[in-house]
């Protein structure tokens, strides 16, 4: 075992990443379109082009230089950053303004969250834009900086997003450190540093430290993590209860959680992208094939069966297109997969193809019998329509692929 610990020794040596994706919605807007690079991005909930209404999703760092912020009113934003669109002549600065594609954002979430599940065995994704990840049975500290930086570049060449990712000995620290040096950073705190990386730090690093906790604390003299840690636990529990008993840990680098998948995968699928776009139809082939061997080794594996084969192929820069096809019940079907996949992949033939992807859907995680072929078919069906596969397949929104 290359990890830093063995079982049932000190949880303070595990190695737990916290990976956070920087702005993230704004980020995959210059995604989508690299000339919004550097510039002010302001993606907008409820905000429809030339319109003053909505609040603000996400803001890019170059938008909150400007003073606008998260949860700001759009009309609030405007007047502090005018639109790119409708501003005077010569007016400096603007800000370039989007409304939510939610559906856009997923599936480069999913992107990002395919390389997490690629070098990690535990990861737990708790929002669209942000995993921790338990790497301790697989890496040691001492080359743990190496990989996290890999793993960095790797989100950004493949998927076009960057990330900022914090290593530490438990979860809660793992998050104060990937928010240190934001935007795009790279933070390692090793076990016997968790105490002094956190004394300087103010309180409102620490999870769960919002204005009004941070302003009670401060009126008991209480500014900085170290401040915390000198004051009496009594006296923090006595005053926030539980949730200051979590607080206080927090200071002294202690969070016993496990990193913890979340319920039953919604998909299983897998991705890989090649160094540079590529014609080379045995190549795509070839790659095809390992993915497909993969996903369904894994289905087979944990007993799970599925309804919908999917690919998901990206062309240069970064178009991603989806199909998929279902079936008419639950199978586990390697054979039949890799056919699916094929015949969705045809219609690509002429593409350059930067990445690919093979996804299962519609899981059963039951122990149920699996659908025989005859189950498949119609028997009073007088249109020949005899067919183990539905009779369209269909673009699939990138939402529903997510």
């Amino acid at each position: 075992m290359q990890g830093g610990r063995l079982p049932g020794t000190d949880t303070r040596d595990r190695i737990i990443l916290h990976v956070d994706m920087d702005c993230f919605y704004a980020s995959c807007e210059r995604r989508r379109d690299p000339s919004l690079r550097g510039e002010p991005v302001v993606v907008g909930m409820g905000y429809t082009a030339d319109e003053t209404t909505g609040a603000v999703a996400t803001a890019s760092y170059e938008a909150r230089a400007h003073g606008v912020e998260s949860a700001q009113a759009i009309s609030q934003a405007l007047a502090l950053l005018p639109r790119e669109a409708t501003a005077p002549p010569d007016t400096e600065p603007v800000g370039y303004y989007r409304p939510v594609d939610m559906a856009f954002y997923e599936s480069v979430s999913e992107s990002v969250q395919e390389i997490l599940t690629a070098v990690a065995d535990t990861v737990r994704n708790v929002s669209i834009d942000e995993a921790y990840l338990d790497v301790t049975d697989q890496r040691h500290w001492s080359d743990i900086e190496s990989f996290a930086s890999k793993l960095k570049t790797r989100i950004r060449e493949e998927v076009g997003v960057p990330a900022s990712i914090g290593v530490a000995p438990n979860m809660a620290t793992a998050k104060v450190a990937s928010d240190a040096e934001k935007p795009d950073g790279l933070v390692v705190v090793r076990p016997d540093a968790v105490e002094s990386f956190l004394a300087p730090l103010p309180v409102e690093a620490l999870h769960g430290v919002g204005p009004v906790t941070a302003s009670t604390l401060a009126e008991m003299g209480i500014e900085t993590v170290a401040d915390l840690t000198a004051h009496p636990r009594m006296d923090i529990v006595d005053q926030f209860g539980s949730r200051g008993a979590d607080i206080y840990d927090q200071a002294h680098g202690i969070d016993e959680r496990a990193v913890e998948p979340v319920g039953n995968p919604k998909s299983l699928s897998n991705e890989s992208a090649f160094a540079e776009p590529t014609t080379d139809r045995t190549a795509v082939a070839e790659r095809l094939a390992s993915l497909t061997e993969q996903v369904t080794d894994r289905a087979t594996n944990r007993g799970v069966q599925y309804k919908t084969v999917g690919i998901k192929v990206v062309t240069p820069p970064f178009e991603i297109h989806t199909r998929e096809r279902s079936l008419s019940g639950p199978i586990d079907d390697p054979e039949l997969v890799a056919s699916i996949v094929t015949d969705l992949s045809a219609e690509f033939e002429d593409e350059p193809i930067r990445k690919l992807g093979v996804r299962l859907s519609n899981l059963s995680f039951d122990a149920a019998e699996q659908s025989s072929l005859e189950q498949f078919y119609d028997e009073t069906d007088s249109k020949n329509q005899r067919q183990l596969l539905s009779a369209t397949t269909r673009q699939s929104s990138l939402f529903e692929f997510c």
